[in-house]
């Protein structure tokens, strides 16, 4: 099998199990969807959350110099003019003449192999371009704003135009001033937020890779102008043990340092974090030094003092600002894709195995931490292992299943990550004990009810 019909395989495999578990299901699907959107189903809301907190742990409750904000997801428009975003927040777009699908135009030069959008190149001839999908004719590039545009207020005609947020870093820097004063909060410091963006991209796929509803996880971290190196280098040090935490190899990312002319113009240097996804090697995270840029053009609009005095010099200057950028959902897939395993487990027969799929989730990430199993519905059995589910739940996040055989419990616990399954049989009604079951190993050990929980804290860490 080719290495590009084994990346595809294993996507399929990935996304059938995510909707069989219901961990990511197809948005609206009852009416046929909604192109590439997508719905976390229980198992995926909690991996989602899991990491979400993870995130917040790491990067900012750990930290003494980092605060965290939760800001609107619509704001003045003027925001947006001062950012750039409305002038500039644009995709090159063509479309097909002939079966009338829309492409990104810089797309269809990859398809080429030609490099999108550089000044040293030949203007390329868009008459000998043709529709990837029927070979039709294209029309010449126009652009393509890809903010969610509204209008607020009880009268459309009336009302003010409004925009949906395309990213999260908008209100860190509009409440700076009010943040660094009210925290009372000394260079170098930064805001965190993690939320909702959207952007209408034009041709979004790869499952949750690309969708126009996303979540970012996202800090500015202000520095003095001279300090901005060690800030990078620092911050791209706590990536990288982000990334360790989630259970990605080393060998599946590639750090890319973008050079001068293809980063953005605000940006003095730029990494962008890729990974080696079964549909090729493309973003996951990024990590900016974006100058004073965003700073200085929010005063220049509004005219608001946005600069920081040093309390030990008196200097006055506008912070500099490092970036690193993350989105949840590309989390969420990297994740379960590292996680993703096949392999051969024994079966109830001596000398047998069969086929086993098994999510390997870091177990703080996992959406379900302990299952409890009793082996069978009847009274007896069932009353020890409910009292033994509670009591549980206050510490860890616990599911409870009594149908179907223990194996294939065993399966559908595997499948969404449950480091540990305990089993309540017969025995434990004469012994107190029950069967503790690791997912990676397989392994099984007996441990006394009145001390599982303790067991699986150790376990856990915690």
């Amino acid at each position: 099998m080719s290495q590009e019909n084994a990346g595809q395989n294993l996507m399929d495999k990935l996304i059938s199990l995510c909707k069989q578990r219901g961990i990511i299901l197809p948005g609206s699907e009852i009416y046929g969807g909604l192109a590439n959107a997508w719905d976390f189903g229980p198992y995926g809301a909690l991996l989602k959350n899991n990491i979400r907190q993870a995130w917040i742990k790491h990067f900012v409750t750990s930290r003494d110099d980092m605060v965290l904000l939760e800001s609107g997801v619509i704001m003045n428009s003027k925001v947006w003019e001062a950012s750039g975003h409305i002038m500039n927040f644009t995709d090159p777009l063509v479309d097909c003449k002939k079966c009338k699908k829309r492409f990104r135009s810089d797309h269809i030069l990859e398809q080429r192999s030609l490099e999108p959008g550089y000044a040293k190149e030949a203007p390329v001839d868009w008459s000998t371009m043709r529709c990837p999908e029927c070979g039709g004719e294209l029309t010449e590039v126009r652009q393509f704003n890809l903010m969610f545009k509204s209008t607020m207020g009880p009268v459309e005609e009336e009302g003010a135009t409004v925009y949906l947020r395309p990213e999260l870093a908008g209100g860190m820097f509009t409440d700076f001033k009010l943040i660094q004063q009210a925290n009372r909060k000394r260079l170098p410091f930064g805001i965190a937020q993690v939320g909702k963006a959207f952007r209408n991209e034009i041709t979004p796929g790869n499952y949750i890779f690309r969708t126009r509803e996303f979540e970012i996880m996202e800090l500015e971290y202000f520095v003095q102008p001279t300090a901005w190196e060690k800030a990078f280098e620092m911050w791209l040090g706590v990536m990288k043990s982000w990334l360790k935490s989630l259970g990605v190899a080393d060998n599946s990312l590639y750090f890319h340092e973008i050079p001068e002319g293809e980063r953005a113009h605000y940006s003095k240097r730029t990494v962008d974090i890729e990974y080696h996804y079964p549909f090729g090697l493309k973003e996951l995270y990024g990590l900016a030094y974006r100058t004073d840029y965003d700073l200085a053009q929010h005063a220049k609009h509004s005219g608001a003092d946005l600069t920081y005095q040093d309390p030990e010099t008196g200097e006055k200057f506008i912070p500099h600002v490092v970036e690193p950028s993350m989105g949840l959902e590309r989390t969420v897939l990297v994740t379960l894709l590292s996680a993703y395993h096949e392999e051969e487990a024994p079966t109830a027969e001596a000398g047998e195995t069969d086929r086993r799929v098994v999510l390997k989730l870091p177990k703080h990430l996992a959406p379900i931490q302990v299952a409890v199993l009793p082996l069978s519905k009847k009274e007896e059995l069932a009353t020890v292992a409910q009292a033994l589910a509670q009591d549980l739940r206050q510490k860890f996040t616990v599911e409870y299943d009594d149908t179907q055989s223990i194996g294939k419990r065993y399966r559908r616990q595997d499948e969404i990550g449950t480091p540990y399954c305990v089993t309540v049989d017969f025995e434990s009604l004469n012994d107190k004990a029950v069967t503790v079951r690791d997912r990676d190993s397989m392994k099984q050990e007996r441990v006394k009810i009145q001390e599982v929980r303790e067991y699986l804290k150790d376990k856990f860490g915690s």
